[in-house]
């Protein structure tokens, strides 16, 4: 098999203490892919950037707030669209926490934002369904992992960053 190509990404799932929720985000009808999706903060890695600064950079473009890292929740892959390798895409996804949720201001990539929590979410998004699977799937990972980390792991993401350099 030849070397190809494909896509960074991130994925920011947000967790509120002041709340006790997770922040779910419905894309854009106008999006070219996934419109009306439920999802957390998603995108892409730049050229010469790294995934933490993808996030960080992401997270201040789609809701005008910094989050801290406090713990990875894993890798993804798929196909944006078609399963094409210029629609590849490889992504880190991060659980991140925001001490106010009111702080955030949604831009037009997304039409809705709500906060739930890990039960709201079970009830919420259908399992069924393709386009809220991921995100029951990831907040059901970043509950269990929240739960998991310990206090001094936490800390040292959010004073160390997670990459390695």
């Amino acid at each position: 098999m030849s070397i190809g190509k494909f896509y960074g990404g991130i994925g920011a799932l947000i967790w509120s203490p002041k709340n006790e929720r997770y922040l779910l985000l419905r894309r854009s009808p106008l999006k070219d892919y996934g419109a009306g999706a439920w999802e957390c903060v998603t995108g892409r890695v730049d050229q010469g950037e790294g995934f933490e600064e993808a996030l960080h950079r992401e997270v201040m473009e789609e809701l005008g707030v910094q989050v801290e890292v406090i713990a990875m929740l894993g890798t993804t892959h798929f196909y944006r669209g078609a399963p094409v390798p210029e629609n590849e895409l490889i992504g880190v996804v991060f659980l991140c926490t925001l001490d106010d949720p009111d702080a955030i201001h949604i831009s037009p990539e997304h039409s809705e934002a709500r906060w739930l929590s890990a039960a709201e979410v079970r009830e919420t998004l259908d399992a069924r369904d393709p386009t809220t699977n991921w995100a029951r799937r990831l907040i059901a990972r970043g509950e269990a992992i929240r739960l998991l980390v310990p206090h001094e792991l936490a800390n040292f993401y959010q004073s160390q960053g997670v990459e390695t350099g």
